[in-house]
Order: structure tokens, then sequence, then C-alpha cells
């Protein structure tokens, strides 16, 4: 059973309304959606991501450590550079997917709500003679997101994600109520989402299954760097890549703005000109409500379906983008 976060103190804040599965914990919106969704577009306010998991490794040997295991290049990695990473099984299906950045002394990586337990188990296993120490920082240590443009500080002594779409701050669990008194307003996790959603960025869990590989995904260059090797699936990466095509590939649909109801994660999609009780082509990933476009989602479809192919996503119609090349 999968041991989630405390929920977060920041849930008894005005018109906080707490999340579902996989997101519980945290708040999904304070009241108003559209509204927390334009904020974080525009720079300000801060997401409470509270409910990840959090671990660290330290030791003088942490980073070409990390490199033998990881999907990404790490033995270099500069203080202070973010970067995510993968862990595949042996034959190249994505178990873990782990955001971190290195302070010098420490590795810091945020992983999905739940999940620190089984990757701690997995880094464990695999010290054999490294001077590494693995920790499980959850209980003490919570994960807040502001977004590209916010002029907020980080907290004294907090490590620090910087990316394109916002920083990362690692933060004592203590400090939260503080820090949402200084850098509001607070903004729900539904918010990151539909913005996670439009930029295309694939989620563990979401739009994974059990036998998703990273090429389905788009994650091949952000993820996984293709010079290196002697990662436990690297086989089926460079085969995937050198001689072959993905057996699915993901694509961002537009949905029908008619519907009142998202299609859920799991809702088969399949062509609108075979109607609903036509052959089943993939399933949606994650759906949600954007600002500006509307109804939108992600899905993983065969890779053979044509570019250009009107779907439908549940009962949904639904017009797609390609985000990864069939």
């Amino acid at each position: 059973m999968l041991r989630h976060s405390p929920a977060s103190p920041l849930l008894s804040l005005p018109g906080a309304v707490a999340a579902e599965a996989p997101d519980e914990g945290v708040a999904a919106h304070y009241g108003d959606l559209f509204r927390e969704q334009r904020a974080l577009a525009d720079g300000s306010g801060f997401v409470d991501l509270s409910h990840r998991g959090v671990v660290t490794v330290t030791g003088a040997e942490r980073l070409s450590w990390l490199h033998l295991l990881l999907t990404q290049h790490v033995s270099d990695l500069p203080p202070g550079q973010a970067t995510e990473a993968l862990i595949l099984s042996a034959h190249g299906h994505i178990e873990h997917a782990l955001y971190l950045v290195d302070d010098g002394e420490t590795t810091w990586l945020h992983t999905e709500p739940g999940n620190q337990e089984a990757l701690i188990a997995y880094l464990e296993s695999m010290k054999f003679f490294y001077r590494v120490e693995v920790a499980d920082r959850t209980a003490e240590i919570a994960v807040v997101h502001v977004p590209a443009g916010s002029i907020a500080e980080a907290p004294k002594g907090a490590a620090v994600r910087e990316t394109p779409h916002g920083r990362d701050f690692f933060l004592p669990r203590a400090e939260l109520e503080s820090f949402a008194a200084d850098h509001g307003p607070a903004i729900g996790i539904l918010a990151l989402e539909a913005l996670r959603v439009e930029a295309h960025r694939p989620r563990l869990g979401l739009e994974t299954d059990h036998r998703t590989i990273p090429h389905e995904l788009g994650w091949i260059g952000t993820a996984v760097h293709l010079q290196k090797g002697c990662y436990r699936g690297q086989e089926t990466v460079a085969r995937v890549h050198n001689l072959g095509k993905p057996p699915r590939r993901l694509v961002f649909l537009h949905l029908d703005g008619s519907e009142v109801h998202l299609p859920p994660h799991g809702a088969p999609v399949r062509l609108a000109s075979e109607g609903e009780e036509g052959r089943q082509l993939g399933f949606v990933t994650t759906s949600a409500r954007h600002h500006e476009l509307g109804p939108i989602a992600l899905a993983l479809i065969k890779r053979n379906v044509p570019v250009d192919a009107e779907l439908m996503a549940g009962g949904t119609a639904a017009a797609q983008e390609v985000v990864v090349e069939p």
C-alpha cells in the first residue's frame, strides 16, 4: 500500500477544496479554477505540492552512482541545475519519474505521491559498495511550485529546482503556512494540471501504464539522455530509437466544449467515424478545463492512427494535435 504524505495545513485556507487521487492531501482549487489558472500563467501565486514524495541522496559518490541507475546524464550535474530522469525496468518500461537538483552536497528529488518508498527500496538495493546515503524526507520537507515569471524568493536554505515552467522549492513542512502568507495567492493542483496538459508534459501514473516506454511520451531528450548507457532498460531505449518506432504515441486533444463532463482517465479513444462501438485505439490519460482553450486532454493512442483522424474520447468528440511523431 502506498503511504501518502499527511494532509496539507493549507487545506484550511478559505475556499480550499480537497483534491482527489492521485493528488490527495492538497487542494484541487481554492474556489475559482480559472482565476487560479490565469494567475499561474501570469507568473503569480504558488502551488502546494506537499503531497509529493521527497528523497535525498548524500555522499561523495552520489552523482556517479545515480548516473549508473538513471536514464539521464548526471555524473557531472552542476550545482543548481535542474533535470529530470526515469528509472526503467529491465524491459525498458517506465517505473519511476524523478525531478531533481543537486546543491553541491545533496541531491534533492521529488516523485509522485506515495511512490517514494518503492523508489527508496530500489535505490537501497543498488548501493553495493558505493558511499551514498538515501533518505526519505517527505515527513519533514514539502515541495511548493512557483510559476515562471514569479518574483518570489526562495526561503533561506531551501533547495531550488528552476525550469522553464517555474521553480520548485524544497522547504521545511513547518514553514508551509508562513510561506503561503507571504507568497499567495494559493493555487490548486487542477490549475497546474491544466497548464501541464497544455504544455504536453507527461506525468507518471497518468500518461503511463505498466508497458509504457519513454519514446511514446516524448521523454527522449528531456528525461532520457541518448549518449549514455549502462542503466537498466537502456537496450530497449537504444533499439527503439535506432531501429524502430514505439507502438503508441502521446496526443493532445481539443475536446467538444458542449459536453458537461470531461472524459476520465482511462476513457477509451476511438475513431469518430466508428462511433462508440468502434475498436479502442487508446485511452485518455489526463483531461482538464483550460481557461483559454476550454476542455482539453492528453491521450495515449496506437502509433498508426492517422494524424488527421477525428477521434472520440469516451463519448466526446476530439480533434488531435501531434505530440509524438508517428
